[in-house]
């Protein structure tokens, strides 16, 4: 055996290896045989976002850019981008749900580590980091909650110190927590003294959401995502995996998708913070995702049952789609979701999402 060696491959090397859980997520899930990285069914085949659930959210992602280019007055180009954009579905949703008039102007990014996907739309570009100088709407569905933290849990003496993991998911503690994760979680997520508590640490959340948002010229950045504010943080964190459409323990060895909620207020006052005073930014909103996709007309009303007399194919139609807004916007599931829509320069994020209803006869 060399000298200063283990006698282990690098695998088990990796395995037995106590690592913080920010570096064994980003390993797990984007290194060479990443989580994110291989598999030709993507994300979808582990589980069910809003995309996969229903085209209903590509149409409501598309509405809300046509409002975006109004309120931007009608840019050449415009721009679309979806960050985290796993095998291209919504962005080839909304591109197919455009008016024609507003396709031909729009320049559509996919932003994923993956490779390009075969069959893919030929307008879109695909790239591993979102492009500069963005003039439309950048829309991150499940991206920062995949951005990976740092775990610290409440020791029995009341000091918050940092988890580490091995490669099998086995954990310990570590070193307490310091520096800017001290600073952050004293401001954003301050754990309480009980041994046993758990926090994830947004900092690297937050610097990511504020980079993605500096690419923008003008117009709106939206993050959807499993979230929490300060008013409601989970007591022991929310650190879990995902494999196959079923929850499952979180072991870093990239065979699941690794997860944990967002703190998406803080998010939001990262991007205010990298502002000059005399550039302050406009408000950024938090809002239910029922909410928002309400506003931009998905409703899940059913159709009057008249409608199955005198067009029973278009009432099957309706009821389907209702069925699919009902999914799109439920409590205790995908309605639950937080949608942080930051806007850049003259954009009011609150009129657009005005009633789609108001839109229209604008």
């Amino acid at each position: 055996m060399t000298p200063g060696t283990t006698g282990l491959s690098g695998a088990e090397e990796t395995q037995e290896e106590w690592r913080g859980w920010r570096r064994a997520m980003r390993d797990a899930l984007y290194g060479p045989e990443g989580f994110y990285r291989v598999g030709p069914e993507g994300p979808a085949g582990h589980f069910r976002t809003s995309v996969h659930a229903s085209p209903l959210f590509a149409g409501a992602v598309a509405r809300l850019l046509c409002r975006v280019d109004a309120a931007l007055g009608h840019p050449a180009p415009l721009d679309f981008v979806d960050m985290a954009a796993g095998r291209g579905e919504l962005v080839a949703g909304v591109l197919a749900a455009l008016p024609a008039d507003v396709a031909a102007r729009t320049r559509a990014y996919a932003v994923e580590v993956a490779a390009r996907p075969e069959g893919l739309d030929g307008r879109v570009r695909w790239l591993a980091e979102p492009p500069a100088g963005v003039t439309g709407l950048l829309f991150a569905n499940e991206w920062l909650d995949n951005v990976p933290v740092e775990v610290a849990e409440v020791d029995a003496a009341g000091v918050a110190r940092r988890v580490l993991v091995r490669g099998d998911g086995a954990e310990r503690l570590g070193e307490p927590v310091a520096g800017a994760e001290a600073a952050w979680l004293a401001r954003w997520w301050p754990p309480a003294g009980e041994e046993g508590r758990r926090v994830e640490i947004g900092l690297p959340r937050d610097e990511a959401w504020a980079s993605a948002v500096a690419t923008l010229d003008a117009g709106l950045a939206v993050a959807a995502d499993y979230a929490h504010t300060a008013a409601a943080r989970p007591p022991f964190g929310t650190l879990t995996g995902f494999r196959q459409g079923r929850e499952t323990e979180p072991v870093p060895d990239g065979s699941c998708d690794i997860t944990a909620h967002v703190a998406l207020d803080a998010c939001a006052a990262a991007h205010a913070g990298r502002c000059t005073p005399e550039h302050a930014p406009p408000d950024a909103l938090l809002r239910p995702q029922r909410e928002a996709l309400h506003a931009l007309g998905v409703t899940g009303a059913r159709p009057p049952l008249a409608l199955a007399s005198t067009d029973p194919g278009a009432y099957v139609r309706a009821l389907a789609s209702a069925s699919q807004a009902a999914e799109l916007t439920a409590p205790g599931g995908l309605g639950d979701f937080l949608w942080l829509l930051q806007p850049v320069g003259a954009v009011d994020a609150a009129a657009l999402l005005v009633d789609v209803a108001d839109h229209e006869e604008q």
